[in-house]
């Protein structure tokens, strides 16, 4: 399928975390990623056009959540269920109709996927959902983590290349992890491609 096909039945905009948490002056602030909300505003709104389905992910952790360093984990505490800080952008246009999905919600238990833990794959198999269009934050974990689970579990994506952001801990993970997605098969993509 040719990747600069515009969106069509069959398709969806998967956006990961773009959460309060993750954007400036939140715990864990993914470098430049406010960038991202204004780009995925300009893809929600070619997906709600054409009344495409949406789905928006989001970390959801109870306050003693294994990936925070207080519980031998590596991160600051981020994203606690029913935060500020775990609120979506409030820049984030997302349509009424989007579907949300949280992940990481138990203490025991990490979910960079938003597969992992979630009815995320049968949500998308029962609306025959065949190719994903997959943003966000950020690059390096999340957005890595589920592109190689959607093309795993035999969906075509298409990554938004101009809607992620990475959080860099070693220079260049996300560079690698860019290069890992394309090599696994998804294709990459900009708003420019399909806003024609």
């Amino acid at each position: 399928m040719n990747s600069l096909e515009h969106p069509h039945t069959g398709d969806a905009l998967l956006i990961e975390d773009v959460q309060n948490d993750f954007l400036h002056g939140g715990s864990l602030a993914v470098p430049r990623g406010d960038e991202v909300v204004p780009v995925l505003n300009r893809y929600l709104q070619i997906f709600t056009t054409q009344n495409l389905p949406v789905y928006a992910a989001r970390d959801w952790h109870p306050e003693r959540h294994c990936s925070f360093r207080a519980q031998g984990g590596i991160w600051p505490p981020h994203c606690v269920a029913g935060t500020r800080g775990a609120e979506f952008a409030a820049a984030l246009r997302l349509p009424p109709s989007a579907v949300i999905v949280s992940k990481a919600t138990t203490a025991e238990q990490e979910a960079y996927s938003s597969f992992q833990g979630t009815d995320l794959d049968q949500q998308l198999r029962a609306a025959n959902i065949r190719r994903l269009f997959i943003g966000g934050l950020a690059t390096d974990y999340c957005v890595l983590n589920t592109v190689r689970d959607a093309l795993r579990l035999g969906y075509e994506v298409l990554l938004l290349i101009d809607a992620i952001r990475a959080v860099d801990v070693r220079p260049g993970d996300g560079q690698r992890a860019e290069e890992e997605m394309i090599s696994l098969g998804a294709q990459r993509i900009t708003v420019e491609d399909i806003a024609a």
